[in-house]
């Protein structure tokens, strides 16, 4: 069993996408692997058109940089996957995510974090659960249930919750 994370702390891997510094917390995830060949969807949306084979599953592989907006580069000597376990529909799922670069697990407080603003970023903000800062650096914890919900499907159309409240 997961101990309970604290209010005050989050304990969260570190990773790049295309040069900014993302965070998931820990407990979610299940393992960093180096890159895995790839196995096409044909018909599935960018965002999580490939599978792989993790430990004899087939598990759907995800490119957030699809969901920020960012262009999907190649692989490099440091590109990883990282394979966690969310929670979709009830269930608790096995899901590559790419990074193109793992750091460490680190402790963010939270009193370094903030939610984002609703205008100024050039990210869908309800894509994004808090923002942290850490030596003068940006960190974007995302919200993976959004994006899931938002990118997973086959339409790229979404009206963002936030709009439906206006």
């Amino acid at each position: 069993m997961t101990p309970e994370p604290s209010d005050d702390l989050i304990e969260a891997l570190t990773f790049d996408l295309q040069g900014e510094t993302f965070a998931l917390e820990a407990g979610l995830v299940r393992e960093v692997l180096d890159m895995l060949p790839e196995t096409d969807v044909p018909g599935a949306p960018p965002f999580v058109g490939a599978v792989i084979n993790f430990r004899g599953r087939v598990i759907p592989l995800v490119d957030l940089r699809l969901a920020f907006d960012m262009t999907a580069g190649t692989p490099t000597i440091d590109s990883r996957i990282v394979v966690i376990e969310y929670d979709l529909d009830g269930e608790p799922t096995l899901i590559g995510l790419r990074a193109d670069k793992v750091h460490e697990v680190t402790s963010i407080t939270r009193d370094t974090t903030e939610q984002a603003p609703r205008v100024g970023l050039r990210w869908r903000p309800d894509f994004i659960r808090l923002l942290a800062r850490r030596n003068g650096d940006l960190i974007v914890i995302p919200d993976l249930g959004q994006i899931f919900a938002a990118r997973g499907r086959s339409t790229t159309t979404v009206t963002p919750i936030n709009a439906l409240q206006s």
